[in-house]
């Protein structure tokens, strides 16, 4: 139940509520069935992600040797480590704008400094607990959570829609892209939670529940309420729906819950690197970096970076995917520092991706490269003479 309450945490975020805000011009009816379709395919793909890590007992990262070899993997720790300081930092500015725009509305309050430090604070006393000791707070914030957004989402679908559909354009295949691309980004980061879980199909199941029921739930409300009151715009969203105070602590705390993931798994990417370090020390020094840069640099025109970033990892866990259910790989080889030929497939697998990112795929781009890599992987494999 705790990895539930922390999956389920992870997804309640204003990132995901503003994902599901963008599906609108599509409709309710057709943007429910995309963002079921999308989190289907993303939570099968996340729930191979938890299985390797949970029977191996590696962080995600660590898993990478499996296919790539240690000094492969450093690669992976730095990208992945680079992803996530700057996800650290654009969820502490998301949630500060938009916490401070309800405090201004309700409270006349403007400060947006001051939020963003004190959601990185709550955020470092997430990491100084521990994921042992935090897993009972954790579990009470979220289910308070869960009963405000069950509250919110009653607000929003009690009244009447004032549209349709918003005006603008979306196709269903970019819709279910949309959907199956959050679910995506957390494949380097759910290794490294389901690795600590006793039960290791009913942990890694529960966790993938969680995300799976809190982010379709965070996507519905996003789409109901862009529907409900015209605009895509969250703050407008939460503000029409009259909570107030809870609107509040709906984004400070989805925002500390959420981005305490992205800072700790940092700090576990870099014990890849050297375990001599304390992983929560680590992911501390990381908050406060993605602290200083949401408060000295423009963090909206970093998101387009950490989306480059994020599609070396399709490639990679298709990769790894054949390696350790199809071909039997299920431990790292201490002999091998790099493998070459896989390496040289990944590069391929990440250019291809951004080849193709101007054809609309039925499932998305991602999960595209995902299989079409994992296939050829498999097939050279095969006529290599590799096998279980």
């Amino acid at each position: 139940m705790s990895q539930f309450f922390l999956w389920f945490g992870a997804a309640v975020s204003i990132a995901e509520i503003l994902t599901g805000a963008l599906i609108a011009p599509l409709g309710f009816t057709k943007g429910v069935q995309a963002i079921l379709i999308g989190h289907v395919v993303g939570a099968i793909v996340l729930l191979l992600a938890g299985v390797i890590s949970a029977n191996s007992r590696l962080s995600s990262i660590e898993a990478t040797r499996i296919s790539f070899g240690r000094i492969g993997s450093y690669s992976f720790s730095l990208l992945n480590i680079t992803q996530l300081i700057g996800w650290t930092a654009v969820m502490i500015v998301s949630g500060s704008i938009v916490f401070n725009g309800i405090t201004l509305k309700l409270f006349n309050i403007n400060n947006e400094l001051l939020w963003s430090v004190v959601i990185a604070v709550f955020i470092i006393l997430w990491i100084a607990l521990g994921i042992k000791r935090l897993s009972k707070l954790n579990s009470v914030v979220v289910g308070l959570l869960f009963v405000f957004c069950l509250i919110l989402t009653y607000v929003i679908f009690s009244g009447e829609s004032k549209v349709t559909a918003l005006v603008g354009e979306m196709s269903f295949g970019t819709a279910v892209e949309l959907s199956t691309v959050m679910s995506l980004s957390w494949l380097p980061l759910i290794g490294d939670y389901t690795r600590h879980v006793k039960q290791k199909r009913a942990g890694t199941f529960a966790s993938v529940a969680g995300y799976f029921l809190g982010s379709s739930l965070m996507y519905v409300i996003g789409l109901g309420g862009s529907l409900y009151v015209g605009t895509s715009d969250i703050c407008v969203i939460l503000l029409a729906s009259g909570l107030g105070v809870m609107a509040l602590l709906i984004v400070f705390f989805s925002t500390v819950t959420t981005t305490f993931l992205d800072a700790y798994s940092a700090g576990v990417s870099f014990r890849n690197l050297s375990v001599k370090w304390d992983e929560r020390l680590v992911a501390i020094v990381f908050t406060l970096i993605g602290l200083a840069i949401a408060i000295l640099s423009p963090v909206s025109a970093y998101e387009s970076f950490l989306y480059l970033i994020g599609s070396v990892f399709a490639p990679l866990y298709g990769i790894l995917f054949v390696d350790y259910f199809l071909l039997g790989k299920r431990k790292i080889n201490e002999q091998l520092n790099i493998h070459v030929g896989n390496i040289l497939l990944w590069a391929v697998g990440v250019a291809s991706y951004h080849l193709l990112l101007n054809v609309e795929l039925p499932l998305g781009n991602s999960l595209a490269i995902l299989i079409g890599v994992g296939i050829i992987h498999f097939i050279i494999c095969k006529l290599r003479g590799i096998r279980r």
